[in-house]
Parts: C-alpha cells; sequence; structure tokens
C-alpha cells in the first residue's frame, strides 16, 4: 500500500518540481535606449522584475552602470528618456502607463500605496547622483545649448532648468492642448503644435517677452514640425481637418497627407509633396507615422505605405521629386535620424535569411541615396539601432530566440564587426534558457486564401504521443510576432508564456493573423476587418484546422488565448467554434464593436447619418463575441485590470453577464487597479500564471 501511495504522489511531485512561469518572467527587459548627439554615450531603462531603473554606459568600453535606485515593485514606468547634447544629463518620465488609449499621463496605483505616485519629469546626472524631480508633467524635450527642459502640464508648456528642482513655470498658455515639441539649434525657440479638436496649428514660441507666432495657419491638421538646420524653415505634415457631410462607414477610406514647408520670417507656407490618392497612399499607420525629419544636405525624410510597404522616401527641401531610399518586401519602423543627420537607423524584417520575415535585424540607409544595408545578420534578432556620435559605432537591442534582450554596441569601422552585450550578467541565474525552444516558422492559407504566417512552440518530444495544443493570439492588431523575443515588454510577456506553455506539454501555433504588420499592405489593411467584418477571424479558424491535422496534436483539446484584440478574437472564436476550441483564456478583450466602435459616438446629436449608418452598426454588432453568444459552450477565464485605459472594463462585465445566463461555464480573476499592461511585475506573473493553470486543468 505504501509503494502505491508514492505513485500516486509522482505526478504532483514532478509538478511541484516544474520550473515556474516567473522563472520564465525573470528576465531583465531593456526600454528607452537613447544616445547623446555629441558624445558617445548612451542610456535605457531596465525592468528587472518589476523594478525600474535607468542605466548609462560610455564609449569605448560601454561599461553598465545603474543610475537610479528603485526598488519596489509599483507598477512606475520611466518613459520619454533622453540624453543632453553634451552628454552630462539625463531626463526623464517617470509614472503612468504610454501604451494606454487614454489618460496615459494620469497615475496608476497598482502597489495601493497610501499616497499615490505622479507622473514626474526628474533630471539625473550621467555621472551619479540623485534623481531631481523637474515638476509633474510628461513629454520633456531638452534644449541645446542651455540645458533647458521644456515638457508639458496639464496641455501647456512648462521649462524648467535642468539642475535646478523648483525653478519650473509655465511658459505659456494657448488654447486647445499642445504637444511635439522641438528646440531650436540654439535653444532660443521651442516649436509646438496647439491642437484644437478640429483643427490643429504650428507655433513658436520665442521667448517670455514675444508673442507666440503661427505658422500658415488653416482649417486643417498641421502636426509633426521640425525644423531646418539654419532654423529658417519648418518642415510639417498637414492632414483635412474633421467635418463635412457623412460619408460611408463601411467601406476604407483613403487619408490625404502632404509635406509642406513655412518660412520662419514671414510665416507662409509651401506644399513640398502631396501623397497619392490611393489607400496605399494614404497617412501611415505603422511605427512613427510620417516619421518626418529634416535631414543633412537639406533633404526632407518620411515614411509612406504607396509602393505597398512602410518604406523611407528623400526629396530636396527646394523641391522635387521623392526619391525611394529602401525598397523590398520588408518594413521599416523604430527610424531614427543619426546626430550627424545622414543617416536613418531602422528596425526591418529583412535579411538574407528566408525567415528573416519573421525577425527584426538594424539596419541604417542614407539620406539621400538608395540602398538599405544590413548591419546585423543571422538567426537573432536585434531592434530600436541608432548610431553614435562618432559615427562608427551604433547601439541597439539584441535577442535571441532563447537569450532575453539585451543592449548592444558594434564598431562598424572593423572588418566582420561583432557586437559588444551589455548587461549580460543581469540574466538570474534561476532563468531558464535551457528550457526554451526555438519556435519555428509555419505557413497556412485560410479559406479565402489569404496566407497566413505563424510560429509554432513544440514540446520535447520523448515518445511517440499527442499533445494538447493552445493557439495564441496576439493584440494589437498592428503587431507581428516573431521567431524570438519581443521589442515590446507586453508582448514578451506573451512569448515567455508561449514558451512556458510549451514546456508544461502544450504546442503552441502563434498566429500572426491579418491586420498584423510585416507582411505589406494589403495583410496590414485587408477588407471587412474588426468591426467591418471580422474578415481575419478566418486566420484563427485556420490556425485551429491546421492544428488539427498534427500528427503530434490532440484534436480535441485545442485552446485559445489572447489578450486585447487578441481576447476579442478568443472570445470570437469560442461563441462561433466551441467545437473546436475546447477552452480558452480571454485577457482583457472587446465583446461588443457596436458599444466600442465610434460609429454611435461620431453621429449622437447629428441629424445627418452616414449613409450606411444602420448597415453599419448591424455588421459591428454581427462581429462581436456577443453576437453569437447563442452558440458560445466551451469554457472560458475572464482577466482584466479595473484600471484598464486601454478596452473599457465594462466590455468584461458585460459578458459575464451574459454568458453567466447563457449557462456558458467560465472563471474570473480581476486586477485590482492595474492597467491593460500589467505595470506590476507581481500581476504579470499571476495572470499567465493563473492561465497556464487553467489549461492545465481543462486540457490536461
Amino acid at each position: 500500500m505504501k509503494h502505491i501511495v508514492v505513485f500516486l504522489l509522482l505526478p504532483f511531485q514532478i509538478l511541484a518540481q516544474q520550473t515556474s512561469f516567473k522563472d520564465f518572467k525573470s528576465y531583465p527587459f531593456p526600454t528607452e535606449l537613447k544616445v547623446s548627439s555629441k558624445t558617445n554615450r548612451i542610456a535605457w531603462a531596465l525592468d528587472e522584475l518589476g523594478h525600474r531603473n535607468i542605466y548609462v554606459a560610455s564609449g569605448p568600453d560601454f561599461h553598465p552602470v545603474r543610475l537610479t535606485h528603485y526598488d519596489k515593485d509599483d507598477g512606475q514606468e520611466i518613459s520619454s528618456l533622453s540624453i543632453s547634447d553634451d552628454g552630462k544629463w539625463i531626463v526623464f518620465v517617470r509614472g503612468g502607463d504610454h501604451g494606454a488609449n487614454w489618460d496615459s499621463n494620469i497615475p496608476i496605483n497598482p502597489a495601493f500605496d497610501n499616497i499615490s505616485e505622479k507622473v514626474q519629469v526628474l533630471s539625473i546626472a550621467f555621472e551619479g547622483g540623485t534623481a531631481k524631480v523637474l515638476s509633474d508633467g510628461d513629454d520633456p524635450v531638452i534644449a541645446p545649448v542651455t540645458n533647458q527642459v521644456a515638457f508639458i502640464k496639464t496641455g501647456q508648456v512648462w521649462v524648467s532648468n535642468i539642475d535646478s528642482p523648483g525653478t519650473a513655470k509655465n511658459a505659456f498658455t494657448t488654447r486647445g492642448t499642445v504637444n511635439d515639441l522641438e528646440w531650436s539649434a540654439d535653444g532660443s525657440r521651442l516649436l509646438f503644435v496647439a491642437n484644437r479638436s478640429d483643427h490643429s496649428i504650428i507655433g513658436i514660441y520665442n521667448g517670455p517677452k514675444e508673442p507666440l507666432q503661427w505658422l500658415s495657419p488653416s482649417f486643417e491638421r498641421d502636426e509633426n514640425p521640425h525644423w531646418s538646420e539654419d532654423g529658417k524653415q519648418v518642415v510639417y505634415t498637414r492632414i483635412k481637418g474633421r467635418g463635412g457631410a457623412p460619408d460611408s462607414i463601411l467601406p476604407r477610406k483613403i487619408v490625404s497627407w502632404s509635406i509642406r514647408i513655412a518660412d520662419v520670417q514671414t510665416g507662409e507656407s509651401r506644399e513640398l509633396w502631396k501623397s497619392p490618392a490611393t489607400l496605399k497612399g494614404s497617412y501611415p499607420s505603422t511605427d512613427g507615422g510620417s516619421n518626418l525629419h529634416w535631414a543633412a544636405n537639406d533633404r526632407i525624410v518620411f515614411v509612406s505605405y504607396e509602393d505597398g510597404w512602410p518604406h523611407l522616401y528623400s526629396i530636396p527641401a527646394k523641391g522635387g521629386a521623392a526619391q525611394l531610399l529602401t525598397s523590398g518586401k520588408y518594413i521599416a519602423e523604430h527610424i531614427r535620424l543619426s546626430p550627424d543627420k545622414k543617416w536613418l537607423c531602422f528596425s526591418t524584417n529583412a535579411g538574407p535569411d528566408k525567415l528573416d520575415i519573421e525577425r527584426r535585424h538594424a539596419a541604417r540607409v542614407s539620406v539621400d541615396h538608395p540602398g538599405t544595408e544590413i548591419l546585423t545578420a543571422g538567426n537573432g534578432l536585434e531592434w530600436m539601432p541608432d548610431q553614435l556620435a562618432d559615427g562608427k559605432t551604433i547601439v541597439f537591442i539584441s535577442a535571441t530566440a532563447t537569450r532575453p534582450p539585451l543592449p548592444a554596441v558594434m564598431d562598424l569601422s572593423k572588418p566582420n564587426p561583432a557586437f559588444q552585450l551589455l548587461g549580460a550578467d543581469l540574466i538570474p541565474a534561476n532563468f531558464p534558457e535551457k528550457q526554451l525552444v526555438i519556435p519555428r516558422q509555419v505557413i497556412f492559407s485560410a479559406a479565402d486564401g489569404v496566407i497566413v504566417h505563424a510560429e509554432l512552440f513544440e514540446p520535447v518530444q520523448k515518445k511517440k504521443e499527442k499533445f494538447p495544443a493552445i493557439v495564441f493570439v496576439h493584440g494589437g492588431p498592428p503587431r507581428q510576432m516573431l521567431l524570438g523575443w519581443h521589442y515590446s515588454d507586453y508582448y514578451s510577456n506573451a512569448y515567455a508564456s508561449n514558451q512556458y506553455l510549451a514546456s508544461l506539454g502544450f504546442v503552441v501555433l502563434s498566429v500572426n493573423y491579418r491586420l498584423g504588420i510585416g507582411y505589406g499592405y494589403d495583410f496590414h489593411h485587408p477588407p471587412h476587418a474588426g468591426s467591418a467584418g471580422a474578415a481575419e477571424y478566418r486566420d484563427i479558424v485556420a490556425a485551429g484546422q491546421w492544428l488539427q491535422q498534427q500528427p503530434n496534436v490532440d484534436s480535441k483539446k485545442i485552446g485559445i488565448y489572447g489578450g486585447s484584440y487578441g481576447g476579442y478574437l478568443t472570445a470570437l472564436a469560442l461563441a462561433r467554434d466551441s467545437k473546436m476550441f475546447a477552452a480558452g483564456v480571454d485577457f482583457h478583450g472587446v465583446h461588443d464593436w457596436a458599444e466600442l466602435s465610434s460609429i454611435v459616438k461620431n453621429f449622437s446629436g447629428k441629424f445627418e447619418k452616414a449613409p450606411d449608418y444602420e448597415k453599419a452598426l448591424q455588421v459591428a454588432w454581427q462581429s462581436s463575441p456577443v453576437a453569437s453568444i447563442s452558440t458560445w459552450k466551451s469554457p472560458v477565464f475572464i482577466i482584466q485590470g479595473d484600471d484598464d485605459r486601454n478596452v473599457p472594463f465594462n466590455q468584461s462585465v458585460d459578458l459575464i453577464n451574459r454568458l453567466e445566463k447563457q449557462k456558458v461555464h467560465f472563471e474570473t480573476l480581476m486586477i485590482v487597479d492595474d492597467t491593460h499592461h500589467w505595470m506590476k511585475f507581481s500581476n504579470a506573473v499571476k495572470v499567465y500564471s493563473a492561465a497556464a493553470d487553467y489549461f492545465l486543468k481543462k486540457l490536461k
């Protein structure tokens, strides 16, 4: 009898010894990698078990030094990191949730502190010392020469001395709210945008004794202003102001835009370039939007999707034809202009390996000559590259499929340069790198013929057996999951989760469904998607069907999970195809497009309605999981933080009440005072651990 008891306990002993998700999540995650424009100094923010701090390094050895000493898992993020031109000061913002759709600069308090943290602008000397709070505020920019800091507070511009707390004062007040700050080269003038709801204006602050100056004010939306090298001109983008007779809602619309140059002395502007009147020519919706810059040799550089891919273009400031700098079937994102303004550094999914379409590599291109130079090749991933002041060193963040992200530097002047990783010793000893699998690329077709890419995580198979499987659906939706760690902390959580699930014996298929980036305009902007018809759901069905056909998958034990837009598609799968998907975990998903979309809001109180107003509302409803609640049979685990600033919390409350009435089995986990992005490390561990436990219970 004694031997029987030991045998029965054995599976539980094995589970107890299993590496936890906390171990998989224990990696440090770098963000906000920035360079000084005149020195070989760099800075980055690093999240270590929820302790977010700033690290710095200087050439030529680039030894990492921790500057700040925040030692609490309190959810306070670091953003807007920058280095003064002379490399002597670091400025940053602490607090808020800057990935939010609303209230991004409102304090959060997932640690339940009696006195809540604030969103504040701080400075700290590069050589070390105490971080000084300059003021409550956001979006700081450091002035060249003078080292003053301009920032936004309650929608207006404030200015502070970089080294003197208590000196902050309101620079000026204007109607609307202000953003897009940029100092002139001598630090005496400040460019800004005044947003006034249906239009916006480019302004210049010339100092406390001078009136504000407006550049070519119009009835349109002028944005993204940048100084010329001599400070005599300003380049910016222009889009039509909001208004006009209601147009149809369901068809995709052309969003025309133009680039204009204003003369600072006269305030008059001229059109330099106008977008093609095509869908692909519309204002770009990838990272950084237009990515407009005034570069060296009086070249204006920008991004356009007009050839079907988000590529970089260059045009002389005096006028002429726009020149395509990057060409091919790849994207350019995380674009940065080098300190000498001669190069554009960017992340791309191009390279010599056919699998590079599922990766990111560091690349650059001259501002006035076409030809992309891939700086890092191989089976790793590199993103957010930038060039240092010496013109030969680049810095970026590097990862592989099994090694988490770290900052890296590389000397381009050396033949076949290798890169130096910074802070590798900060990866904790308990991080289970040897347990991680290398995901492989999978390609299949949806029912309507659309080609879909995915990454497959497979557990180690010691004998011929069938595993339960899980479809992972990313959020966004303009995202792309990769063959390795992701550059976003939110999606790196998902990558760690997929690896953890594989270690527990699940086959995991991470689907890059249509609406995502990385595969061209038509894939990124498909017809009848989202609230206009949920066409992308066909890709999720195709993923489930592909798993059903695999010899190592138990076709009756396929689950699905995802967050945000991934939560929406998870709920849609459980509602429409419970026979295929046996269980699911829905992180803060959208469930009712008719309520959440802007259709009703945009026409509230208006006599005129869009020609297809009623049809659009009906399609939005039919595209929603709650519209198919009558066929929802599979159990679901619903998780959301109640300070969510991306998806209203009521979307989950409403779904739960409907499921209860329908007698669908559900479980819930509500996280008090945390946001969409699990700002508190322990909360991220809690929710992903709970999701894994749920799948173990339902599928194993």
